[in-house]
């Protein structure tokens, strides 16, 4: 049997009248989203060796605010300070290795610092003070410094020791969009505009020696007290944002 439509359609068809043409409307397409443009970012400035040196130069920690921890009640000492000051700037030194294959032996320093003082904690037979190694395993205490990873991992090999509370610079300023590695010259430039000196023959010095000069204490105290101000000068940074 036919349907009403198709019978209608005959009918006109008989009687010569125009079958309506069939319309068809089609959708227009869906306007799609366009993502939005992001203007690239500025590279964040860095300085070159040049500039860094025309610089004034970064006034460290003085040879008074240095001390050279050398016994286990000094030691007791200067990890009371240290925790109450919460935040202390860190590094280790090791004794240079120039031969293919050899192994390092250290850290034969640990130095620790707070923005009044730097303590220099010397390791001898791989043997670390009490305090100091509770110190430096405690979460609670945030040690800030650059490039740690070797620090850490040469500490765990030999020492046994396994740092927390780790803030490592680098990273920090990786996130804040810098690509290269920022060291410690850079920051302090970048943050200062001064030229932190460090001397390239307290660098490659003997570590293990029983005495340290007057330049390795200055070497080893400031890389720990510089650590330290360019986290507290980020923090003051990023609080006025």
């Amino acid at each position: 049997m036919r349907s009403p439509r198709t019978l209608i359609k005959t009918l006109r068809r008989w009687l010569g009248l125009p079958t309506p043409a069939t319309t068809y409307t089609t959708a227009a397409p869906a306007a799609v989203a366009k993502p939005p443009r992001h203007k690239p970012q500025a590279p964040l400035r860095t300085y070159d060796k040049a500039a860094i040196q025309a610089m004034p130069e970064f006034l460290g920690l003085q040879r008074e605010a240095i001390v050279v921890v050398e016994d286990e009640a000094s030691a007791a000492s200067a990890c009371a300070a240290l925790q109450a000051a919460g935040v202390v700037g860190f590094d280790t030194e090791s004794k240079p290795t120039f031969n293919k294959g050899e192994q390092s032996q250290g850290p034969h320093l640990i130095q620790l610092s707070t923005a009044e003082c730097a303590y220099l904690f010397p390791v001898r037979n791989n043997q670390v003070p009490t305090a100091l190694r509770e110190l430096l395993m405690s979460p609670k205490v945030i040690k800030v410094g650059f490039d740690l990873r070797s620090d850490k991992a040469q500490m765990a090999a030999n020492l046994k020791l396994h740092c927390q509370g780790i803030d490592d610079l680098v990273s920090v300023f990786r996130k804040q969009g810098y690509r290269n590695t920022i060291g410690a010259v850079q920051a302090v430039a970048i943050l200062f505009g001064q030229h932190y000196r460090k001397s390239k023959s307290a660098k490659m010095s003997n570590w293990a020696a029983p005495q340290l000069n007057d330049s390795q204490q200055r070497y080893a105290a400031n890389d720990a007290y510089v650590a330290l101000r360019v986290y507290q000068a980020l923090r003051e940074k990023a609080q006025r944002r």
